[in-house]
């Protein structure tokens, strides 16, 4: 969606840079506490992935802008600053929910230059977070691209796939239909200090579940994984039999990678919640935004045999992570056992 230009001499109300002209109003409800949606008209509904990306698709739908998951390392954080608005509480409570995107995608996907290449879900910011059961964007999408003849992907963290299920099992006669859920960790504390707006593990694990009883081979991206809070051996063993037993049997494992605004609203919370871990972060991230390759074998080595224990499959799910803690008493103990009882990855 393009925002460039988009304004009026007019006092509306609007945050700056929000595309007034396709604005259309904005609301806070209860039911959304400290929330305000901004309801507009897109242009567009596929974004054309950049050239040299490396993924498997090369379209995308991000039926919202922002995202109540409020994960703390979100990669898709500074594309609320083309905005005006800010990477960090901004794009956990201002959300551009685009109300025509349905409408305006099977218009696209009639032209004559469309060919039916597969469309990606989820990869900006997830389609199922909570503000889907307000908006129901989602049903109207996937009719569009059925419709269509267009293969899709999804990934999400969100149960609210589960509503949409009969109606993706009901696609997937007409056209390839992929699912991958998103599970990077098993404690729920430290999902709840990491994520805060997710689903819980568990929830997560029951998703996976009826993803399979729905018909799906439901992917899992174990991604991100954190350094020295959630790449432990005990950790990632847990995670990956219970994701086995509910069905999964592939996953990727993908290491947090701090891009942008991101690494500082991240760096921030793990000040304030890890401390001993912040000079391991500044060495672990100190030639840019993603782990050195000293690290990814480090964590290749130790996720294989894991993989190979629990019969999964590594494969990529279709969609790179979104970007991807415990509570005070939990973080304490999570720095002092990890650190005493494993050795640290050797980085240089």
């Amino acid at each position: 969606m393009r925002w460039i230009e988009q304004t009026l001499d007019v006092e509306d109300g609007a945050l700056p840079g929000l595309g007034r002209a396709g604005l259309v109003r904005t609301v806070a409800t209860p039911e959304f506490e400290g929330v305000t949606f901004h309801e507009v008209l897109c242009k567009s509904a596929l974004s054309k992935v950049p050239e040299g990306a490396r993924l498997p698709f090369r379209w995308t739908i991000n039926p919202m802008r922002g995202c109540l998951h409020q994960c703390r390392y979100c990669f898709a954080r500074p594309t609320h600053e083309y905005l005006e608005l800010d990477a960090g509480k901004d794009f956990d409570t201002q959300i551009v929910v685009k109300m025509n995107i349905a409408a305006v995608l099977r218009r696209e996907l009639a032209r004559r230059s469309w060919h039916g290449e597969p469309v990606a879900l989820g990869t900006n910011t997830d389609p199922y977070q909570r503000a889907e059961g307000r908006y129901r964007l989602m049903p109207g999408i996937i009719r569009a691209l059925a419709g269509s003849g267009t293969p899709f992907s999804i990934l999400t963290k969100g149960t609210l796939l589960r509503r949409d299920l009969p109606l993706l099992a009901a696609a997937s006669e007409r056209v390839d239909v992929s699912v991958a859920v998103s599970l990077a960790m098993l404690d729920p504390s430290v999902q709840k200090a990491i994520e805060p707006g997710t689903p819980s593990p568990a929830a997560r694990l029951e998703l996976i579940r009826a993803v399979c009883e729905a018909g799906f081979a439901p992917h899992v991206m174990v991604a991100p994984v954190i350094p020295y809070i959630s790449d432990g051996q005990r950790e990632l063993d847990a995670l990956f039999a219970a994701v086995a037993e509910a069905g999964a049997r592939s996953v990727t494992v993908i290491p947090m990678h701090l891009r942008g605004s991101t690494r500082g609203w991240f760096m921030q919370w793990l000040a304030d919640e890890h401390p001993k871990l912040v000079g391991r972060y500044r060495r672990l991230y100190g030639r840019g935004a993603y782990v050195p390759v000293e690290y990814k074998i480090w964590l290749r080595e130790r996720v294989t045999p894991l993989l190979d224990k629990h019969r999964l499959v590594s494969g990529h799910g279709g969609a790179p992570e979104r970007g991807a803690g415990p509570g005070e008493g939990a973080a304490g103990t999570t720095e002092r056992t990890r650190a005493d009882r494993e050795p640290e990855p050797m980085l240089f």
